[in-house]
Order: structure tokens, then sequence, then C-alpha cells
């Protein structure tokens, strides 16, 4: 991974790279690769966020739909 810094705006530089480890998700992979996690824990830990997710996206169409009727 590469920043560059251009007129030593160093502030700058920091914050693009914090938005690019978020971005790609580096931040979360060391997290959860800090213990070592069972295989059926994994499988039922990404099935939350899959539900979690969906849920999410099914109020946030709904809040849009609500919107468009006003």
């Amino acid at each position: 991974m590469e920043i560059k810094v251009e007129r030593n705006d160093i502030e700058k530089a920091i914050r693009l790279l914090k938005r690019k480890i978020q971005r790609d998700g580096l931040l979360r992979e060391l997290k959860n690769r800090r213990f070592y996690e069972k295989p059926s824990l994994k499988k039922k830990r990404k099935q939350r966020e899959a539900r979690k997710k969906k849920l999410k996206s099914m109020r946030m169409g709904r809040q849009g739909a609500n919107r468009d009727r006003r």
C-alpha cells in the first residue's frame, strides 16, 4: 500500500492511509487473525453478519420507499 505525501502535508496523508486501510478491510482482518477462530464459530459469525447486513438493507429500502410517498 502506498500513499504519496504532497507538499509535506502529513496530516492529509495519514487520513488517506486510514481511509485506504478501512476500505480494504485490513484492520478487520488483523483483529480477526489476532486469535484463532474455530471454523464452526467462524461460520456462525459470517451467517450473523450476513443476516445483519440483509436486515439493514431491507430497512434502508423501506425508508427510501416511505420518503418517495411524501
